[in-house]
């Protein structure tokens, strides 16, 4: 595997970390023959259905920044793609979002039915946390201990799961009547939905391979603030295409959001102040790496180019 050497872009460094990651999680998953063959099967088909890998990238760029070569931290690199391919499974399901395609192709639940869907996301969650445990026969016990407290609780009642609840609740769904209508301020309302529902498993994704590393306080702090403003402006910007973009270049229905009366940015704020938002946020996130010279700057255009993205 390649030593942690400088790359001269965003580019060359996902190029060269990219199929680390995947040839990790091929190696991570039981074959798709292996019994029971068709949650396997299911599992691979959700996670190799294409996707960015941003977090994973994030957990090596971060832990690289603060001086461990990646293929110390790629367990965990791997186990935050697998948490966030199970929620995706799980978003996707008639109890949730009902989306009948992700990727430009069926999602979970349509091509394996709801059952092995619901068990494929629980599957790739419990391989997740014994992945990160994996971690701690590369980088020490307390470290890979930190990284696994970091990614559970950003994933909790107060992170991505509580924040799915929040935007279910925001929908008004007649099934969730007898709990009140949560939140009052809608603008204040997807603001905390989105700190939780994506900003929090982000955020994570930078600490974690911070603690990997071994970081000092200084450093986490700095990324912290990074990981946070970054997630809530690609939040943003997902919220924004899928009010502008095509469903060919989005890989699922265009404008789902508004048919099931998601509190999203731009149905509280507009889709041009939401831009504005998520430029706003992605200059604190830039702003938060002050304290690194150019070795930083594989995260500061990762900042950019998740908020130009077209899909």
């Amino acid at each position: 595997m390649p030593e942690p050497a400088t790359v001269a872009s965003l580019a060359d460094y996902v190029a060269a970390r990219a199929p680390l990651v995947e040839r990790a999680l091929d190696e991570a998953l039981p074959g798709p023959e292996v019994l029971p063959a068709p949650l396997h099967q299911a599992m691979r088909y959700s996670l190799f259905a294409g996707g960015k890998r941003v977090r994973p990238l994030l957990v090596l760029a971060s832990a690289e920044l603060t001086g461990a070569p990646p293929e110390r931290v790629l367990p965990t690199a791997c186990a935050v793609e697998l948490i966030h391919t199970y929620s995706l499974i799980h978003d996707d399901l008639p109890s949730m979002d009902d989306s009948a395609t992700r990727r430009n192709q069926p999602t979970c639940h349509v091509a394996f039915g709801e059952a092995i869907a619901v068990l494929a996301g629980d599957a790739l969650h419990a391989l997740a946390f014994e992945l990160i445990a994996r971690n701690a026969g590369l980088v020490g016990a307390e470290r890979a201990v930190r990284a696994l407290g970091e990614i559970a609780s950003a994933i909790g009642t107060q992170g991505m799961v509580g924040g799915q609840v929040l935007d279910l609740l925001a929908e008004g769904r007649s099934s969730l009547a007898r709990f009140g209508v949560w939140p009052v301020d809608r603008r204040e309302g997807v603001r905390q939905i989105h700190r939780w529902k994506t900003a929090a498993l982000i955020r994570a994704c930078v600490r974690s391979g911070a603690h990997l590393a071994g970081a000092g306080p200084a450093e986490l702090e700095r990324l912290t603030a990074y990981g946070e403003e970054l997630g809530v402006a690609f939040q943003i910007i997902d919220d924004v295409l899928d009010e502008v973009g095509s469903a060919e270049a989005l890989g699922k229905d265009a404008r789902q959001d508004a048919a099931s009366s998601k509190l999203t940015y731009p149905a509280a704020f507009g889709v041009e102040a939401s831009r504005e938002a998520a430029r706003a946020h992605t200059a604190r996130a830039v702003a938060a790496l002050a304290g690194w010279g150019r070795e930083a700057d594989l995260l500061r255009e990762l900042a950019g180019t998740l908020l130009e993205r077209e899909a």
